[in-house]
Order: structure tokens, then sequence, then C-alpha cells
């Protein structure tokens, strides 16, 4: 199950965050999607229109955090992602680079096909 959480704004509105698989090769790969949207359930939906069909958000074990919900307010679709951070790992200082942000888009790609 996918671990996520959400958070109401003082607009009404809410932010979604969850750590879903991604097709890898090796199979361990997690991304991080962030969702803005009028509530949880249409936040859902939005998830669910574009071919994630099986995503549920139970409970609030991993809300987003505040950096998060300035990303996906400053971002113009409102529905963003990046590799999710691996948290067996302990961080090495300010030499580890942070993943920026990408529009969901790029996570829906297709790969091209081989010639």
């Amino acid at each position: 199950m996918a671990a996520g959480g959400f958070c109401k704004l003082p607009t009404g509105s809410v932010v979604v965050a969850l750590n879903l698989p991604r097709p890898a090769a090796d199979g361990t790969d997690c991304v991080r999607v962030l969702v803005h949207a009028q509530n949880r359930a249409r936040a859902l939906t939005r998830l669910r229109n574009l071919g994630l069909r099986a995503v549920y958000l139970r409970g609030n074990a991993a809300p987003p955090t505040p950096d998060e919900i300035t990303a996906v307010l400053h971002h113009p679709d409102g529905l963003i992602w990046r590799t999710a951070p691996d948290n067996a790992v302990v961080a090495a200082g300010p030499e580890l680079a942070q993943e920026l942000w990408h529009p969901i888009r790029a996570l829906l790609r297709r790969p091209a096909a081989p010639a």
C-alpha cells in the first residue's frame, strides 16, 4: 500500500501527497506525487484520470511537508512528482543534491520504442 497523507489549506483546498511505486528495471524505485485540488476525492480523481487507477489514500501517515506544499501551489498544473527519498539511507550532508520537482506528464510519458 502506498504511504500518503494530506493537508487542508486555509482556503479550503487540500494538498495530497502519495508515495507510489514506479516501474523500474529492479522494481525498487518510488516516486512522491503531490496533487492540489478542492478536496481529497478530487485529488485522487485527478490521478485516476491520468491512468493511475489503483490509487487510494488511507490515513494521514505521510502528509506533505511545508516545502512540498509550496512547490505544488506554485506549479501551474498543481500536479508534480519526484523520486521519493530512501529512508534507509542517511543523508551525508549538503553534498547530497535534492532532486527538483517534475510535471506529471514527465512521469507518464512512454519511452520511445526501440527501432
